[in-house]
């Protein structure tokens, strides 16, 4: 057992103190801060902060003052500015930079207004939609008027209907989640597709590289005939995973210090802030152990594929599978995500290599039956076994496998020479 903790705490200061490791944590340490502080650092490109301006020639010397007071309700990024002057003095005006853009507004046949809006950024659509949107509430409201039909019922027209959705108690006594769980749950799912997804990719292919390299370097021999397969892989396994977890640790404590420096006025902390204080602890806790079984699943059989390359740059392309299987689970997730109660996704959510994925997605989304989840559970442990057992041999005898090796074909002859030892 000492062995065991000599190869997992070698691998996990190894990583921990490599070049690579702290420069990736830098780098998302940064970008965390990045992100908490985008407003000032919008603010900085800026300048003075002074919104843009839009010229206003009103022909009709009537919209111009419902058209700016609706505008300003809005707190849109820019403001409006009649114009005395010609569209020709206007467009100037543009060129020079005062103006951003200059709205034209005259009366048609009909006696309702029209509108152009002239500028040099026709690419920038977000003022013009603003613009138009506006002018045809003010044609809406003119229009009525002169059919003679009152203000009051044509907003209580296009006012929105009163709709709610109530869960109600199902057949076997649940009761479905409310529009706030889903919500926070939604978010949470989201979190742990992505986190699951990275972590694999990462940290399966960092186990993968590790034990390629000490092939390559010959410590190999010398590791495996003093202990014994299985624990030097997992080993690796559980040294790379504290690695993983402590930059995710760091991650989550220096997002933790922003959010409570900037939102000091949030009872609920970063769980409201987030919007994941109506989820209940079961699914925070299925969130953990599916996260950390489907990390095992995927690791071990990392670790597996892994001992049978002896060249790094051989690494990516037996790692094929392991990618593949991953990218399959999390597009069949994303496509659960609209559809969580589907005979596909149920199904789907059984098979070992997207359970991590799957059934937390149902967890999350849907009232699943604890005897689902734990069946889901379980053959998850069953696999993961399995896997232990015919990696442990794959892995005695893929470590002493030299030259170019990355075809699963190698099973075989791995497994042969694990026999001779």
């Amino acid at each position: 057992m000492n062995k065991f903790w000599i190869v997992l705490a070698h691998t996990y200061w190894t990583r921990f103190k490599s070049k690579s490791f702290l420069i990736t944590t830098g780098i998302f340490l940064l970008f965390i801060i990045g992100i908490a502080n985008i407003q000032s650092i919008v603010g900085l490109f800026d300048g003075d902060n002074e919104p843009d301006i839009v010229g206003v020639i009103d022909e009709t010397d009537s919209i111009y003052p419902t058209l700016s007071k609706s505008t300003d309700q809005m707190d849109s990024s820019f403001v409006l500015e009649s114009v005395d002057g010609s569209l020709e003095e206007a467009e100037e005006m543009i060129n020079n930079g005062e103006y951003i853009g200059v709205l034209q507004v005259s009366f048609n046949e009909e006696n309702l207004p029209v509108g152009s809006y002239h500028t040099d950024q026709p690419s920038n659509t977000s003022v013009s939609n603003i613009l138009e949107n506006q002018l045809q509430q003010i044609k809406i409201a003119m229009a009525t008027n002169q059919a003679g039909v009152d203000q009051a019922v044509i907003e209580s027209i296009y006012s929105p209907v009163t709709f709610d959705m109530v869960p109600i108690e199902s057949a076997d006594g649940s009761t479905a989640k409310t529009e706030e769980e889903l919500s926070g749950a939604r978010g949470l799912v989201y979190a742990m597709l992505f986190l699951l997804y990275m972590t694999v990719l990462t940290y399966g292919n960092m186990i993968a590289m590790d034990i390629a390299n000490e092939k390559s370097s010959r410590v190999m021999e010398i590791l495996i005939s003093s202990s014994s397969p299985v624990s030097q892989m997992f080993a690796k396994i559980i040294g790379i995973a504290l690695l993983g977890l402590t930059q995710i640790a760091i991650f989550i404590i220096a997002g933790y210090v922003l959010i409570k420096q900037k939102q000091d006025e949030l009872v609920g902390g970063m769980f409201e802030f987030f919007g994941l204080s109506d989820i209940a602890i079961s699914t925070f806790v299925y969130a953990i152990v599916f996260f950390l079984l489907g990390y095992l699943l995927y690791a071990t059989l990392s670790a597996m594929l892994g001992s049978l390359v002896s060249r790094m740059e051989d690494v990516q392309q037996i790692m094929m599978p392991v990618i593949l299987l991953i990218i399959i689970a999390f597009m069949v997730s994303i496509f659960g995500l609209n559809a969580p109660d589907s005979s596909f996704i149920t199904i789907t959510s059984y098979i070992p290599f997207f359970t991590p994925m799957v059934m937390f997605l149902r967890v999350g989304m849907l009232d699943v039956p604890f005897w689902e989840v734990g069946l889901g559970i379980g053959i998850m442990i069953v696999t993961i076994l399995i896997f232990a057992v015919i990696g442990a041999r794959v892995y005695r005898g893929g470590v002493l496998m030299y030259g170019r090796s990355s075809s699963l074909k190698d099973f075989k002859q791995a497994i042969q020479l694990s026999k001779k030892e």
